[in-house]
C-alpha cells in the first residue's frame, strides 16, 4: 500500500526492496495485479483504516484475510506452540474481553467506530459496503483464531454499524 515502499526504503535491512503493485487511495479501483492473480484474489485497499488496512479475499476457498479489521482473540492457535497460554497476564485477558466476536462484540464495534474509522467514517463505510458484497464463510485474521463456516455473519455482526452507514 502506499507509504510501505518508502518506509522500507529507510529501514537499511529492507532498503532496495521494489514492489510491483503499490495500491493507492487515487488508484485502488484501477489496479489489476495480473489475470491470474485477479482471477482468484479480491483486494480492497482502505485508506480509511486508521492503519490503512488491505483485506484479501481468496474467492476459491471463500477466505477472508485480515489484518487490523478484525480481531478474534484469544490468539489460541497462534501460542499453541510457544508454551504460553494466549490468555495470561492483565492486560491481556482485558483486551481479550475487548477484542473478540463474541456476542454482539460492541467494544470491537466501538473501537472501529470510535478509532479505527473516525478519520473517514464515509470512505470506511463504503469498504465496508464493498467487502460485504464478497461471498466469504471463513475469516483469517491477523489477530487472533481462525473464524470457520460463519465467518460472513460475523464480519457482518462486527461492521454492523458501519453497514448501517451510521455518521
Amino acid at each position: 500500500m502506499e507509504g510501505l515502499p518508502e518506509k522500507r526504503e529507510a529501514n537499511a535491512e529492507t532498503k532496495g526492496l521494489t514492489f510491483s503493485t503499490i495500491y493507492t487511495s487515487k488508484q485502488q479501483r484501477d489496479i489489476k495485479v495480473s489475470d491470474e492473480f485477479d482471477a482468484e484474489f479480491e483486494i480492497e485497499y482502505m485508506p480509511s483504516h486508521a492503519n490503512k488496512e488491505v483485506v484479501v479475499l481468496h474467492k476459491p476457498s471463500k477466505t477472508l484475510i485480515t489484518a487490523d479489521l478484525i480481531f478474534n482473540l484469544p490468539a489460541t492457535e497462534q501460542y499453541s506452540k510457544t508454551g504460553t497460554p494466549a490468555n495470561t497476564g492483565f492486560l491481556t485477558k482485558l483486551f481479550i474481553g475487548v477484542m473478540n466476536t463474541k456476542g454482539a462484540a460492541t467494544w470491537q464495534k466501538r473501537l472501529l467506530w470510535y478509532g479505527g474509522s473516525k478519520a473517514d467514517r464515509k470512505g470506511f463505510n463504503e469498504s465496508i459496503a464493498r467487502i460485504d458484497k464478497w461471498d466469504f464463510e471463513r475469516i483469517i485474521p491477523c489477530h487472533g483464531d481462525v473464524i470457520e463456516g460463519n465467518g460472513k455473519s460475523i464480519f457482518e455482526t462486527v461492521m454492523e454499524w458501519h453497514l448501517a452507514k451510521k455518521n
